[in-house]
């Protein structure tokens, strides 16, 4: 690990090589499994194969489930809400015990190549704009505040995808499509 700003950021957490891929952008998801549920059916149904996931899924029972329902891989990080023992644990998600073979934890921070576009995520935003102050990546996902976001800094486009877990806001998340460099929202129960 190396760290800038007092914080301690991976080593490349791994490289995808796609021509032209999908991604989605979920975080708070709160083990609310209706909406989760809802939202990897319409995943599936368009083929996504990569969720990256900012945190607050909360307990690794809801990983498992989520991890049978999508049929892609899951990178996911700690949120400020999970598992007891998530700071020390490099497992907090039980991946290892219950044999979750689509799910990859990155611990705070995550960190990708997909298409030659740098991508990091956490969860709190002052972490993101962290990140982003770095000039290291691309694109900087990130969650916490439950609101759908997006600003630019450092030339890094930051987005917060809202809430998978409906709560305080609508369920929302987001889908990236890195040949055509487009983010877009979607709303739960539009879709």
């Amino acid at each position: 690990m190396e760290s800038r700003h007092g914080l301690d950021y991976p080593k490349a957490g791994g490289k995808l090589t796609a021509h032209k891929m999908n991604i989605a952008i979920v975080s708070d998801s709160h083990d609310n499994l209706a909406t989760a549920k809802k939202a990897i059916i319409w995943l599936n149904r368009k083929k996504i194969k990569t969720m990256i996931h900012c945190g607050d899924i909360n307990s690794p029972a809801m990983l498992r489930e989520i991890s049978k329902l999508f049929k892609g891989k899951i990178h996911l990080i700690s949120g400020n809400i999970g598992p007891l023992g998530i700071k020390s644990d490099k497992d907090p998600f039980r991946i290892k015990t219950f044999g979750i073979k689509n799910a990859k934890f990155y611990g705070e921070i995550g960190e990708l190549k997909i298409d030659n576009k740098k991508i990091a995520f956490a969860h709190e935003p002052a972490m993101a704009e962290e990140l982003a102050k770095t000039k290291k990546y691309d694109l900087i996902f990130f969650g916490h505040t439950h609101q759908a976001w997006e600003k630019t800094l450092n030339n890094c486009k930051m987005v917060n995808p809202g809430t998978l877990a409906g709560m305080f806001n609508k369920a929302t998340f987001a889908t990236y499509n890195t040949k055509a460099d487009k983010l877009e929202l979607k709303l739960v129960e539009r879709l």
